[in-house]
């Protein structure tokens, strides 16, 4: 029978998985570190499975109402020139119902759909987790809130998963550096632009700059190259400093951008990296979205994963009867394959987000810059599309049927 969940992380699988519990009937709890809704980030793709998951949750809709709406993009030189400019549709390979979104947009659509039937409770971190002598549930200690039970635990709280290191181990055993760090943030929208995204290449090194519809400031992206690095993935002072040692003397407007990155209320900064683990799940406890298997942003199909994960495990939770053991081993039979193939993606484009040598970028130039022109130009713009169309539909997505509202009883939720 449904029971009790504790969900950690209110990004996108969290309340994405809420979602899908509270309709099977369980009583979803969610706890965030963060004081409130985290609604910065970049800007994100909903693809294949997760188009059709995000219809059969009811907000495919939504997500279009919030679209980027992406024009084009273009590859621009030192002074600022642009070398070669592209529809959006072929930089970001998007077909038929395909669309893109900020994370930020998609995270707040999710909690405002969830908030009135899941409890969340912000500002708060799990601290412990022990197995109850009777092996029915999970005993709960938090950081600041009194100790509670749960029939169930999910980890839903990304790469740097605190259920992942409390019930798996320290991060170092599952975590695979692509070679690339990655930073994005809110800046003044001081090019001027119009759902488009501009793109300044040096080696080993990567400067974005775009803006979205609705939104009157503008996105940086910054890019680099590097070994894996020893910092604290909390510490803003840190991540500053190594994008500054990254990018000194990068040409275009570079400098510019560092400035608003120190002033930036979302700044984020991380490393590309892949979650590779044997098993998702121990006991009553389980891992979804990156938590359990990362695909870091060079798949972009971080977010679509995180959303076909939510809906596969709410419905084999509901299929078993809330029985753990059975749920978690479908969960996991369903979704490793469809992981596979992005991992392997993910793989690939790292290696070719950035460029290591001032002719390979010349050559990039010139191919961008003769698309355009080619006859065989839809031929290009099909075959970049049905390989990152691959990742998104590497699943048969199963019908768990038509749930009924939960009614069960859960305390009040915080706001």
């Amino acid at each position: 029978m449904p029971g009790t969940v504790l969900i950690s992380g209110a990004s996108v699988a969290g309340p994405a998985l809420a979602h899908w519990l509270h309709r099977y009937g369980f009583s979803v709890t969610v706890v965030e570190r963060a004081p409130a809704l985290r609604t910065g980030g970049y800007k994100v793709d909903i693809r294949g499975a997760a188009v059709e998951v995000a219809d059969r949750m009811g907000i495919l809709e939504d997500i279009q109402r919030a679209s980027t709406d992406m024009r084009n993009g273009a590859y621009v030189k030192d002074d600022g020139t642009r070398v070669a400019t592209l529809p959006a549709a072929i930089f970001g390979a998007r077909t038929g119902r395909d669309d893109e979104i900020m994370r930020g947009d998609l995270a707040r659509i999710l909690y405002e759909r969830t908030r009135a039937d899941v409890e969340y409770v912000f500002g708060d971190s799990i601290a412990s987790l022990t197995p109850t002598a009777d092996g029915s549930g999970v005993e709960v200690t938090f950081e600041r809130g009194a100790p509670r039970r749960f029939d169930l635990v999910v980890g839903a709280d990304g790469l740097h998963s605190t259920v992942r290191r409390l019930v798996f181990g320290p991060e170092e055993q599952f975590l695979r550096h692509l070679g690339t760090y990655l930073s994005a943030f809110s800046m003044p929208n001081e090019l001027g632009l119009d759902r488009e995204e501009l793109y300044y290449a040096e080696p080993g090194r990567l400067v974005c700059a775009y803006s979205s519809a609705g939104d009157p400031a503008a996105k940086g992206l910054l890019a680099f190259r590097s070994p894996r690095l020893s910092y604290d993935h909390r510490d803003r002072a840190q991540q500053l400093a190594l994008l500054e040692t990254a990018f000194a003397g990068a040409g275009w407007r570079t400098a510019r951008m560092l400035e608003a990155a120190r002033s930036a209320p979302d700044l984020y900064f991380d490393g590309l990296h892949l979650v590779e683990m044997d098993r998702w799940s121990r006991g009553r406890v389980v891992l979804l979205g990156d938590a359990a298997h990362c695909a870091s942003p060079a798949s972009g199909q971080g977010t679509g994963m995180a959303l076909v994960g939510a809906y596969v495990l709410g419905g084999e939770l509901a299929a078993a009867g809330g029985a753990p053991e059975a749920a978690f081993a479908r969960y996991e039979e369903e979704m490793r394959g469809y992981v596979a193939v992005n991992h392997e993606f993910a793989r690939k484009f790292a290696r070719e987000m950035t460029v290591d040598s001032r002719w390979g970028i010349r050559l990039r130039h010139l191919m961008l810059r003769m698309l355009p022109h080619m006859p065989w130009k839809n031929a290009v713009a099909k075959k970049i599309a049905e390989d990152v169309q691959r990742g998104a539909r590497a699943i048969t997505l199963k019908d768990y049927g038509r749930p009924v509202a939960a009614t069960a009883v859960r305390t009040p939720h915080a706001a």
